[in-house]
């Protein structure tokens, strides 16, 4: 079977944790390709996610590496033998591979947390306000185009559902609150539908007023999505340019921190109810 031209970020991380492993283990591709009766160009192309990787060739390589994180290598077994096509793949050749990208995170995520400052959470998005979003900076999208970007969006809400409680903490600016996406119909209706999703089990919502000491803001928007074990945690950053994705191990230790120190600023669970409410009153 061929390399793989565009691996998905899912198939391209469990190549990189392979790596990472290897290079902790001081051992060189060429070192790792003759331990499977392969060569250094094999072990580059499981490594950048362009081939997959059998269970036993997984294990045989974690074991020669002196991988101890029995756990890890479970989580990468399960990664590399995992069946099936996600909702997301009836948009491949629609919409970008990041965004298929981002739906297969928040799917397998064993939780997520979302910092907004200027819009909600896309996860938590109405259907008139995705629409607002896209139709806002020209050129404007095709007919075709925009409904598959809405049903997309809405169908990642669908995330959420049977999921534990806690499963999605989102801390959101008041900004985001206030500012009109749209006219003042898509705008209630957005912070009805918040409010709904915040008094159930599943999502805690906290709202950061504009009054509260201490916040220097964030420039982006930002996911942190846990993974089955915290090696397989991954950020993800909504930049203009594009989808990011970070899972170095400073970087989720910079964007954790960043989250916390958002949190601890942000209002309780039911002081953010009442602010919503009092907004949403006001428009």
């Amino acid at each position: 079977m061929p390399p793989r031209s565009h691996p998905t970020a899912r198939q391209e991380r469990l190549g990189a944790e392979l790596r990472k492993m290897r290079e902790r283990a001081g051992m060189t591709a060429r070192e790792a390709g003759e331990l499977l009766g392969t060569g250094p160009i094999q072990i580059s192309h499981i490594e950048a996610g362009r081939i997959g990787v059998s269970e036993e060739r997984l294990r045989r390589l974690a074991s020669h590496y002196r991988c101890a994180d029995t756990e890890l290598v479970d989580a990468l077994v399960s990664m590399a033998t995992e069946r099936g096509r996600g909702w997301w793949e009836a948009y491949r050749g629609v919409l970008s591979s990041r965004s298929l990208d981002l739906a297969e995170l928040e799917h397998r995520a064993r939780r997520l947390c979302s910092l907004e400052i200027v819009h909600v959470p896309g996860i938590l998005q109405t259907e008139d306000y995705i629409r607002a979003i896209h139709t806002y900076a020209g050129p404007q999208p095709t007919a075709d185009y925009l409904e598959a970007v809405v049903g997309f969006r809405l169908q990642r809400g669908q995330a959420l559902v049977g999921k534990p409680a806690n499963h999605f903490s989102a801390v959101i600016h008041e900004a985001a609150l206030r500012i009109r996406v749209g006219d003042r119909k898509v705008a209630r209706e957005q912070l009805a539908f918040l409010l709904d999703v915040a008094e159930g089990p599943t999502a805690m919502v906290r709202v950061i007023p504009f009054d509260v000491d201490g916040f220097a803001g964030s420039g982006y928007s930002m996911l942190y999505a846990e993974g089955p074990v915290a090696d397989l945690d991954t950020v993800h950053l909504d930049a203009a340019h594009g989808s990011v994705f970070l899972h170095a191990e400073a970087q989720l230790d910079a964007y954790r921190e960043l989250f916390e120190k958002a949190a601890d600023l942000a209002l309780s669970p039911a002081d953010s109810r009442k602010m919503i409410s009092r907004i949403a009153r006001d428009l």
